[in-house]
């Protein structure tokens, strides 16, 4: 098996021995239609209809890189209240900062560190792991269909009458009655 061209866009994974130390690695990752089908599916969506990341790896001081990339697709969620397809168009800026010499943090309580794009330089960069990472993330967590509202739900045992949600406002019930007996009110 052959070692992928380095300056070839479309290349999906890039070796980080053979990445240039002193001019960015350009790639665009686009999906095969059975690409596509299977990050779907694994994704939970119900299609996937485009998919495309395009940026560069460049170097950062001696032995560090950057990625920086912009990932777009357009995604079928199913909504989640009815199911029914909810179309969406996602464009999100991607950045991953691998750092050669990576220190795992020590100790019992280790803080996160403000930057959580950082992680360890890699032997190999896969785009389609990144890929899929950035489209989860970039994903509406509750889509939902135009006009969909989330309804009361209402649950009661047989013969007796169901608790709604202004049951279960207590203070709703003071204002009525300070608002009787308030002089003026008509009431009293």
């Amino acid at each position: 098996m052959t070692e992928p061209d380095r300056h070839d866009p479309a290349t999906r994974s890039f070796r980080s021995a053979t990445l240039s130390s002193r001019k960015p690695t350009r790639f665009d990752l686009r999906l095969s239609g059975a690409e596509r089908q299977a990050l779907a599916a694994e994704l939970g969506l119900l299609d996937l209809p485009a998919f495309r990341m395009k940026g560069e790896i460049r170097p950062v001081g001696r032995n560090d890189f950057e990625l920086l990339a912009q990932m777009e697709a357009d995604v079928v969620q199913p909504c989640s209240i009815t199911l029914a397809p909810v179309p969406a168009t996602l464009s999100d800026p991607v950045r991953r900062l691998y750092i050669a010499d990576w220190q795992d943090p020590e100790g019992d309580e280790v803080e996160m560190p403000e930057d959580d794009s950082q992680d360890p330089l890699p032997e190999v960069i896969d785009l389609l792991d990144i890929a899929r990472e950035a489209l989860a993330l970039a994903l509406p967590l509750y889509p939902r269909a135009e006009g969909v509202e989330l309804g009361e739900a209402v649950f009661a045992a047989p013969g007796t009458a169901p608790l709604r949600d202004e049951d279960l406002k207590p203070f709703a019930g003071l204002a009525a009655l300070k608002a009787k007996l308030e002089p003026g009110s008509g009431e009293g």
